[in-house]
């Protein structure tokens, strides 16, 4: 067994964790060299074994976006919350970003301990270990592709098990749900996110890698493998911020490499809707589109039908 450099946030000495049947409410903090105020909180169902026998159900990791500067609240616990009527928990990972010093691979890490966390604990969650999900939006997809593409590479895991002592198998992804993803460092790429991920990197380079091997590991549609988990993936036409070039480019590499998905490009529509709805748009409800709004349906489906029927 690993041990995990993790702690539970507490409340006058008490675990801070409802304890009524209900929703369970959990706040853990997740601690590897070099973060800073890294978190996971965990929506999980309450088991009733008296009414539904044993039920162990699929985890979702949820990345927000926030172009590796900040992590957006509106991708965050309205998401969770509607994961969870598909019968999965869910978690939010709130991973450190710029300007608290982060750089690659510490977004990467702080997901794979996540991951890894709750496959560990799946028992006290009652988790199906082998249907563990990451979902990421905007720059959080960028972070949740990651670590579809690198879960299985040697330097992954050895860093993995020097922080805590965990190997590919306790953070391998068994799902991706991508939401208007950054993959590419290319041509369309969102050039904010990567300079943000790159940090010093940019003009030093990582483990003996230049600064433009760097960033041509970073584009994640040459980086798919047959490794990389089922998908369900959507973006809008009209994105002005992160280009539907892609998420087209990460379907076909995903093609190329036999990989089931699920892709869903929307006419209309700009950047960051979350769940286009008014639960999750800004003042001004630019955010609401209610074509968009029919992603969360159709991810609902993609789960009844590949993960989970509840």
């Amino acid at each position: 067994m690993y041990d995990f450099l993790v702690y539970i946030f507490r409340k006058s000495g008490k675990l801070f964790r409802k304890k009524e049947k209900g929703m369970k409410y959990e706040v853990v903090d997740i601690k590897i060299a070099h973060s800073v105020q890294a978190t996971l909180t965990i929506y999980a169902h309450e088991d009733y074994p008296e009414v539904y026998g044993e039920r162990n159900r699929p985890m979702i990791v949820i990345c927000p976006g926030g172009g590796y500067e900040h992590v957006s609240p509106r991708e965050g616990e309205a998401i969770a919350l509607q994961f969870m009527t598909t019968g999965a928990h869910a978690a939010v990972l709130h991973y450190d970003v710029a300007g608290q010093g982060a750089e690659f691979p510490q977004h990467l890490l702080e997901l794979a301990v996540s991951v890894a966390y709750v496959r560990k604990h799946a028992s006290e969650y009652h988790i199906d270990a082998d249907k563990i999900l990451v979902a990421g939006f905007s720059a959080g997809g960028h972070l949740a592709a990651s670590l579809g593409c690198f879960w299985k590479e040697a330097w992954l895991e050895e860093l993995m098990k020097q922080e805590v002592g965990a190997t590919m198998k306790d953070y391998q992804p068994n799902g991706e749900i991508l939401a208007y993803p950054v993959i590419t460092s290319g041509e369309f790429a969102h050039r904010g996110s990567f300079v943000k991920i790159m940090g010093s990197e940019a003009e030093q380079g990582y483990a003996g890698l230049s600064a433009t091997e760097l960033e041509e590991k970073l584009s994640l549609e040459n980086q798919v493998t047959s490794d990389f988990p089922q998908t369900f993936m959507w973006h809008t036409f009209e994105d002005g911020a992160v280009p539907l070039e892609n998420s087209l480019f990460f379907a076909e590499a995903l093609r190329k490499a036999g990989v089931n998905f699920e892709y869903h490009v929307f006419p209309h529509g700009g950047h960051g809707y979350a769940l286009a709805t008014k639960e999750t748009a800004m003042k001004e409800g630019k955010e609401i589109n209610d074509q968009c709004a029919q992603w969360i349906d159709l991810f609902k489906s993609w789960m009844k039908y590949n993960v989970y029927d509840i």
